[in-house]
């Protein structure tokens, strides 16, 4: 692309079919967080060696956390080993002296049987430390690896909502989750860069005593091996990060060829050979890149190994010409050949082992990057404290808007929910219900405005002691894959989940049917796919959703459309539940479209638009002699759908007095009111 050209005209030139039809758009990243501290993606090789001390030491402390005795092992080990290879050099040296001394060869084996020992010893004591080092380290990489993976998931489990549903967000998370596996593979390249860097520095100082010369030409040997690794682990990092949601999108592709929940579909719908289609499309876009990179790995290996093969003639020419000039004995010539042989096998080793922990320490510093943006963007710890018995929850100018869209889910909301009352909150889709009782949860804060516990605000309350009181139930509640004794406990996961807390919190749901139909009763699996997984209906599970609601106990009982899977007897048997409820002092706030259900709340609010246009008790909304309301109107209108269709319009039963409307439209009728064909009721 030249630097004149359109940009976004040559991002959708490059833009794959599969990207454009499936995705809406090109998959590749611009490098996102990369451009943020550290600027990963724009380091060159010096640089990235620079910062490899920054990142090792990232390993160091994630080992040490891990296992500190192991991590104590591989140090002392590798040290050890390091001096014995050192020495065992010198030693050599010294045998090569002896025996290349003049006199009979009996008085010189006699004279070198000494260093020959010594060298037996070093090599025995040298091997005992490897195998000490990698006892060791097969310990330390499982640990590290799980300290890593529970430090970053504990601190993304306590991020705000808004941090979740961001996509740059999920990008870092996409990367920092291969970060865990990372440190662990860093810690056995660090050792092995550690065992490397010793050898190296043992060779050396072998060189450097037997001649100045020979050490500069040694390093000049490893500069073009380490020049090419790194420039090739860059090149591989950046083409990761640019491909890593195409990668991750071919894989969704994949898995819903064998996905459970679309297996029918696509059967039915014969959508196997698109799917197929577009994931060979979306495979054979990495299969360019990897290309790509491999004719890159080709080019760059051949300039290091040429540059390199030069640097090496060049040595043994120098050792020559210190012999060919009487500057270097035959014995210490001898020594210095096995020092060059030994250093260039180090060289070779620690770069290969550079390149490794470097690789792996982008990945580790993008794990330490998620780690940095999740501790700053977590919920807060601590703050005021919420009163235990708060005789409201106040919401005072209360405006919201979701991150990007064009206006606010919530504008200048007022209204009150008095303790131990049920509040129902009415309104079409969109109107800001759903919106409004995650304010008051607390799971989100509101942009203006305040939202008031017994008089402290949510901003500065412990969100904890808030998120605390609150149980919630909503239509699209999560099915978690384990138990249904898990399923119904994990409303409370610090409470016991023995059979008498679990079992009274299902038989108030309902939920306990749904038990006694089941294999193994609460120990049943409700997933597919695992040995003895059982799969149960909508319905059922939502019975599972209340009594895992109810299990919490919370002061405050958030119900979201909680009986659109029910049958009308099921369902009428649950909203007189949640009424028992608001009777023994909870508080319930509830969110439904079946207006019929709502008759029985204390206080009714009707949004539309983000705004509170109506509150009051029912009979209040549908007293005639206020006009024709909001509520009334989408009340009037819900209960002509069970009406004769013979009848005429105005001889709805929703015209008669407030006290009769419930007695006019039967409550059978009025119950299941999506479930039941419109033909079948006349």
């Amino acid at each position: 692309m030249t630097g004149g050209g359109d940009p976004l005209a040559a991002s959708a030139e490059s833009t794959s079919e599969p990207e454009q039809l499936l995705f809406g758009g090109e998959l590749t990243y611009d490098y996102g967080w990369g451009a943020h501290d550290g600027a990963w993606l724009k380091l060159g090789p010096r640089a990235m060696a620079g910062s490899l001390p920054k990142q090792v030491s990232v390993a160091v402390r994630l080992a040490r956390e891990a296992d500190a005795r192991a991590f104590a092992t591989v140090a002392v080990s590798e040290i050890a080993r390091g001096v014995t290879q050192a020495v065992s050099l010198i030693a050599v040296n010294t045998l090569l002296v002896e025996l290349l001394a003049p006199g009979d060869m009996t008085g010189r084996l006699r004279a070198a049987l000494p260093s020959l020992v010594l060298v037996a010893v070093l090599a025995v004591i040298g091997s005992a430390c490897r195998s000490a080092s990698s006892a060791a380290t097969g310990i330390l990489e499982p640990k590290a690896q799980r300290v890593a993976t529970e430090r970053y998931l504990g601190l993304v489990a306590r991020v705000e909502l808004e941090a979740i549903e961001d996509d740059a967000f999920h990008k870092l998370m996409d990367s920092a989750q291969w970060g865990a596996d990372s440190a662990r593979r860093m810690v056995g390249y660090c050792t092995a860069v550690v065992t490397s860097a010793i050898s190296l520095i043992a060779a050396a100082g072998v060189l450097t005593v037997l001649h100045p010369v020979l050490l500069p030409l040694l390093v000049l040997m490893a500069l073009p091996s380490a020049w090419g690794s790194l420039t090739m682990a860059r090149h591989r990092y950046i083409s990761w990060h640019r491909f890593v949601q195409h990668v991750r999108a071919a894989k969704l592709i994949s898995q819903l060829l064998i996905n459970q929940q679309a297996a029918a579909e696509v059967r039915v719908h014969d959508a196997a050979p698109f799917l197929l289609t577009h994931f060979r499309q979306m495979v054979e876009t990495s299969e360019r890149e990897q290309t790509r990179l491999a004719w890159t790995g080709a080019r760059t290996n051949l300039a290091a190994d040429s540059t390199r093969g030069i640097a090496t003639v060049a040595t043994y020419g120098a050792l020559g010409l210190l012999l060919w000039y009487g500057q270097m004995g035959l014995a210490v010539a001898g020594t210095a050949v096995l020092a060059i042989r030994s250093g260039a096998a180090s060289i070779t080793d620690l770069v290969l082992r550079v390149t490794d922990v470097q690789e792996e320490a982008l990945f580790v510093a993008d794990l330490e990057k998620l780690c940095e943006e999740a501790a700053r963007r977590s919920i807060p710890v601590g703050g005021l404290d919420v009163p235990e018995d708060a005789h409201e929850i106040r919401f005072e100018k209360v405006t919201f808007t979701y991150p990007g869209a064009d206006k606010p889910s919530l504008h200048g909301v007022d209204l009150v929910i008095p303790r131990g009352r049920t509040v129902a909150l009415v309104g079409r889709n969109g109107s800001g219900k759903s919106t409004l009782v995650r304010l008051l949860s607390g799971s989100r804060l509101p942009d203006s405005g305040r939202v008031l516990w017994g008089g402290v605000s949510t901003a500065e309350a412990d969100r904890a002691q808030v998120f605390d009181r609150v149980a919630m139930v909503a239509q699209d509640f999560f099915r978690w894959p384990f138990t249904a004794r898990v399923n119904i406990g994990i409303g409370r996961s610090s409470a016991a989940m023995d059979d008498r807390s679990i079992e009274a919190a299902a038989v108030y749901a309902g939920a306990d049917e749904v038990v006694r139909g089941l294999p193994r009763g609460l120990d049943s699996l409700l997933v597919r796919g695992y040995k003895g997984g059982q799969e149960i209906s909508g319905g059922q599970w939502q019975k599972i959703g209340l009594a895992r609601a109810r299990h919490r106990d919370g002061a405050v009982l958030i119900v979201d459309e909680p009986t659109s899977a029910l049958d009308p007897a099921a369902e009428q048997r649950v909203f007189d539940q949640i009424h028992r409820l608001a009777g023994s002092g909870q508080t319930t706030v509830l969110i439904t479209h079946r207006l019929h259900s709502v008759r029985a709340a204390d206080l009714i609010y009707v949004l539309d638009e983000g705004r509170v246009v109506e509150h009051g008790t029912f009979a209040e909304l549908m007293d005639p002699a206020i006009g024709a309301g909001v509520f009334r109107e989408m009340y009037e209108l819900q209960a002509r759908q069970f009406l004769d269709p013979s009848l005429p319009a105005q001889a709805a039963p929703v015209e008669a007095a407030p006290g009769k409307a419930a007695a006019a439209v039967p409550r059978d009728r009025l119950d299941g009111a999506e479930e039941v064909p419109h033909d079948r009721l006349t």
